[in-house]
């Protein structure tokens, strides 16, 4: 299993009138964790791009157990408890200043081929990155 946690402050931009995050805002918060996460391991988005396969998001679940509160640093812990394949799934908690878990999470994103528009599997960097955690 592999678990990366980025932290993320909530701007006013992103509350409503109440200072509550808007909960459109959650799924951004998530990809900010995922690209932390493969920014950890030394990998980008770009760089996968750069190479032929995209990662578009397949099915997105959020569930709101609490708000999150604007200027609040919340952390955002992504896990991912399998080796990815042709798809990959990753889970998300988030936590606010006060360790509370606040919101919970999942997206299952498909690995594309950018030059034939067709599943494919993951490059071989990033799963050897990956294996470690695995084992």
């Amino acid at each position: 299993m592999f678990e990366y946690t980025s932290k993320i402050r909530v701007r006013y931009g992103e509350t409503d009138q109440m200072g509550y995050m808007y909960y459109g805002n959650y799924a951004e918060f998530y990809e900010v964790g995922r690209v932390e996460m493969l920014r950890s391991l030394g990998m980008t988005y770009s760089a996968m791009e750069a190479s032929g396969i995209i990662m578009p998001v397949l099915e997105l679940k959020c569930k709101y157990l609490k708000p999150a509160l604007y200027d609040e640093e919340i952390s955002v812990k992504v896990i991912m408890e399998k080796m990815p394949a042709v798809k990959i799934h990753f889970k998300y908690e988030l936590y606010n200043p006060d360790n509370e878990l606040i919101n919970i999470g999942e997206t299952l994103l498909a690995f594309i081929n950018v030059k034939t528009n067709r599943p494919c599997l993951p490059s071989v960097e990033f799963l050897d990155k990956l294996k470690p955690f695995f084992q």
